[in-house]
């Protein structure tokens, strides 16, 4: 999919933004390969879907922090810069895919 506006941020991430998004990244990581240990090991099925419903529900978390702050910087700027309706159609072909 093609930008519409900017490929990078208005308003830089700080370093702990950064960095609290990498944690949560890190920990769904090595859940992903735990749930790779459970499959070779062949571990009951129903801890594995239990598994990857918590990984789910992770990178919904993920989603809805960068969603958020995409909102509060980039498009509250474009709003203020006359591109809102592009920022918000943006975001919205964004979330369209991300619902499915």
């Amino acid at each position: 999919m093609e930008n519409f506006l900017h490929e990078h941020p208005i308003v830089p991430r700080t370093d702990e933004e950064k960095q609290a998004v990498i944690n949560r990244l890190k920990r769904i990581e090595g859940q992903v390969r735990g749930i790779q240990r459970m499959v070779e090991e062949d571990r009951y099925c129903v801890d594995i879907l239990v598994q990857i419903s918590a990984i789910n529900a992770a990178l919904k978390k993920v989603g809805y922090t960068v969603t958020e702050r995409h909102m509060k910087h980039c498009i509250s700027h474009a709003i203020k810069e006359g591109e809102g309706d592009l920022a918000i159609e943006e975001l919205l072909e964004v979330m369209k895919h991300h619902s499915k």
